[in-house]
């Protein structure tokens, strides 16, 4: 199993936040961002970032993971997302490729694939 399944959220959510707001963006923008993505809601997010929920059980329990997730393309980590064949890990580079796309300004709109 993957080491970052093991993980905790509430470890690896505040990196995302940073790396937006770093560059100009909120967490605002990264709850949106990851409730459009698995349909937690942002109230979720929060009662996750004081819980010990894994990264990979927050992607495995998922109430309503978005069907436009699939529309997602493009590369992280060296890897184009809709070629990884692991179903947890294509989920996790899904939230990732989005907040790449936050940090690098691109319109909510588009991020959301609205």
């Amino acid at each position: 199993m993957k080491k970052i399944y093991n993980m905790t959220f509430a470890k690896l959510y505040p990196i995302l936040v940073a790396k937006a707001v770093k560059k100009g963006r909120t967490r605002e923008d990264v709850d949106e961002i990851t409730c459009w993505l698995t349909g937690y809601s942002k109230e979720d997010l929060n009662r996750f970032l004081d819980g010990g929920i894994t990264y990979g059980d927050f992607f495995l329990q998922a109430p309503s993971l978005n069907p436009k997730r699939k529309l997602i393309k493009g590369v992280v980590c060296g890897i184009r997302v809709e070629d990884i064949s692991e179903p947890l890990m294509q989920e996790i580079r899904y939230l990732d490729k989005l907040i790449d796309e936050l940090a690098k300004g691109k319109p909510m709109e588009k991020i959301l694939r609205t």
